[in-house]
């Protein structure tokens, strides 16, 4: 097996030329469900393997409780530098534990906020206006999941590009976009490599919600307009950063470009088509990249519970 046991650590770095591809080929609903996709089969293929190395290079360290034969020679012999690779594995499990921990803890806590503040208000409506000078809107998600605004956001905005906020705010909860995002950001936290995907599937479901309130007021045009306006109130800072936002930093212009341009169908674009093959070229890529991974992973597991005594 050789270095190929080290593929499902390095191969994630496969996935950015499908994320900008999707980015701009993809009807956002397909591209965040691809991507988030992809990122968690990596995540998962990333961890199994750091934990395998782990296993295999500190299986005879003195005082382990693992069993000898996890490290045999025909395993060592599988893994080259298996004693520093056993270090740098335990090093790295450790660093991915702490970051997804912390990134969960960090999700969870401003959730938790969010709702406790939003308690004390009537439920007749998921709408909550919020007296604030500070302009921004966000979801909530939760049972029930809100729509939060400031004042000074509707203030801004007049009836008909407020009407595009809430749609878009609602499109965010109806199809639960912060599953889609926190997945996307825990597995940027196993692997590092991914942080370019997570970004990709953030701006992919802003813009998932910028169609589905363009096609809720029916005007693609007044959808690009609040999603500027909104923009250029917003002085960059929210009270819930982990959520997804209106006009959260971020490729507003890009936004702002695909609302006034013809919107993407829902299907992948024509082979012949020069975006098409190279969509297709990446996918396949990338999918070829996920089950090396896979299979590599697997290989090495299959070696340990080969030496495992029963």
């Amino acid at each position: 097996m050789g270095f190929f046991v080290f593929l499902p650590l390095v191969l994630p770095l496969t996935s950015l030329p499908i994320a900008r591809l999707a980015e701009h080929h993809l009807h956002p609903r397909n591209a965040v469900r691809l991507l988030s996709w992809i990122g968690v089969t990596m995540a998962v293929c990333s961890t199994l393997a750091l934990g395998l190395l782990f296993v295999v290079g500190t299986a005879q360290i003195p005082g382990n409780p693992l069993p000898d034969s996890w490290s045999d020679p025909e395993i060592r012999t599988a893994v080259p530098f298996h004693e520093a690779v056993g270090t740098t594995a335990v090093v790295g499990l450790v660093t991915v534990l702490t970051a997804c921990s912390r990134s969960l803890r960090r999700h969870l806590r401003i959730r938790a906020r969010a709702q406790r503040v939003l308690a004390p208000m009537p439920l007749d409506s998921d709408l909550a206006v919020l007296p604030d000078p500070e302009p921004y809107a966000y979801a909530v998600p939760g049972v029930p999941g809100r729509v939060v605004v400031s004042t000074a956001m509707m203030d801004s905005l007049d009836a008909d590009e407020q009407r595009a906020l809430l749609a878009h705010e609602r499109s965010h909860l109806a199809n639960r976009h912060h599953r889609f995002l926190l997945a996307a950001q825990l597995a940027s936290c196993v692997n590092p490599f991914l942080r370019p995907l997570q970004k990709a599937v953030g701006y992919a479901t802003e813009r998932w919600a910028d169609e589905e309130a363009a096609g809720s007021v029916g005007d693609r045009r007044l959808t690009a307009r609040a999603v500027a306006r909104a923009a250029l109130v917003t002085r960059g800072s929210g009270p819930a950063p982990s959520f997804a936002a209106f006009a959260s930093p971020g490729p507003v212009p890009r936004r702002v470009t695909a609302l006034l341009s013809p919107a993407l169908g829902e299907s992948w674009p024509p082979p012949a088509s020069p975006a098409g093959l190279a969509a297709m070229v990446a996918a396949a890529g990338t999918a070829v990249s996920a089950v090396s991974a896979l299979n590599a992973a697997v290989a090495l597991l299959l070696l340990v519970k080969a030496a495992t005594p029963w």
